[in-house]
């Protein structure tokens, strides 16, 4: 799941999944951060989900994927995709 927050020039997107699905640590990877694994790793919250934002530019369109252990790669079915990687329009 994608929450936006809008705040004067820019948009906070936080990235968002159900608890323990899947096991194991999970990265947000993506235009916004070179597709650099490990710098938005997502955190364990207190109901059990788990979740990372990033502050972009409003009107910035940005694509992205979740990446978790053994170098899986995974989509965001609640995002736009391309063929290829979840995109976000903020």
């Amino acid at each position: 799941m994608i929450k936006r927050a809008r705040d004067n020039g820019s948009t906070r997107i936080t990235f968002c999944l159900p608890v323990d699905d899947p096991a194991g640590p999970v990265s947000v990877v993506g235009d916004f951060n070179d597709w650099e694994p490990g710098r938005h790793t997502l955190v364990r919250r207190s109901n059990g989900t788990r979740s990372v934002a990033v502050t972009l530019e409003r009107g910035a369109t940005v694509r992205f994927r979740y990446l978790a252990e053994n170098g899986v790669w995974f989509d965001d079915e609640s995002a736009e995709h391309d063929g290829q990687n979840g995109i976000v329009t903020v």
